[in-house]
């Protein structure tokens, strides 16, 4: 089997707030992602989120299903979502196959029974990052490219957060059930990824950073407004943010990352915003 996978329980703020540095980093931090020949998911009890990587090189990985989902079949009550950050690949969703090259994002339905990653070149493999969340019905399998996304400009350079938002997979390009994903790019000189910094108890998030230069880092903070926590962090890692966290970064240089989210809504403009002189 190509398939690993590790199951993480949901802490409250309470318990959070108790944790040292390496405890924090084993409940939250994902560093194990994009291993060769390798399927990894890590199964999270906030929202039921599944964040994963696919990376084949020597060979085809398909999607299994693994024990805690107790189905038949990975998307038998699941939708998926991918974003290639390799080179690259093709998809193929039940004898459909869907080219993607790097940063094009692809959204498959709850039902397809059989879903395969390949690299188009063995010694350039695409790297597929994956988000999955329970689904109640079925919606159609879509690709969407960067510059199909809906755009958004954000932040400044004098605030050190001038940013690209590629909304991707959301509800105003492609129909989910509740798993929205998508990328931000920061411009070089700026380093903060949101800010000011904001909560959603409706919705849990995770963060995936990469384009992070081998010799550099992002210092993503989190915790409650009051409590704030951060974790060091190197590229093509990710962190699970729960409902009642912030979420926001800063790195020694600019970067990009992923976000997926998933819970009540679908409104990706439902935030709690902290003002910055009440963070502690």
């Amino acid at each position: 089997m190509t398939t690993d996978y590790e199951v993480r329980y949901a802490a409250s703020p309470k318990e959070t707030k108790k944790l040292d540095t390496q405890e924090l980093r084993n409940e939250f931090l994902v560093q194990d992602l994009m291993q060769k020949d390798k399927v990894k998911w890590v199964y999270s009890h906030y929202d039921r989120f599944m964040v994963g990587s696919a990376m084949p090189s020597d060979q085809a990985l398909a999607l299994e299903t693994i024990d805690p989902l107790k189905a038949d079949y990975f998307l038998e009550r699941r939708e998926l979502g991918i974003i290639n950050v390799g080179a690259n690949g093709t998809v193929t969703v039940d004898n459909q196959k869907v080219h993607l090259k790097h940063k094009e994002a692809l959204y498959i339905g709850r039902g397809n029974k059989n879903v395969l990653f390949e690299s188009d070149d063995v010694n350039a493999p695409a790297k597929f990052y994956l988000n999955s969340t329970p689904a109640h019905t079925s919606f159609p399998t879509k690709k969407v490219g960067p510059d199909e996304a809906e755009i958004v400009e954000m932040g400044s350079m004098e605030t050190a957060n001038a940013r690209t938002i590629r909304k991707l997979i959301v509800n105003s390009i492609v129909e989910t059930c509740q798993l929205q994903m998508g990328m931000t790019q920061l411009k070089t000189g700026s380093v903060w990824n949101t800010m000011p910094a904001h909560a959603h108890d409706r919705r849990m998030e995770v963060y995936f950073y990469f384009e992070v230069p081998e010799d550099q880092a992002v210092c993503h903070f989190m915790g409650t407004p009051q409590e704030t926590r951060h974790l060091w962090m190197a590229n093509d890692q990710a962190v699970i943010s729960p409902p009642w966290s912030i979420h926001s970064g800063s790195g020694t240089s600019n970067y990009t990352f992923i976000w997926g989210m998933a819970g009540e809504n679908l409104d990706y403009g439902d935030m709690d915003f902290c003002d910055i002189k009440d963070l502690r």
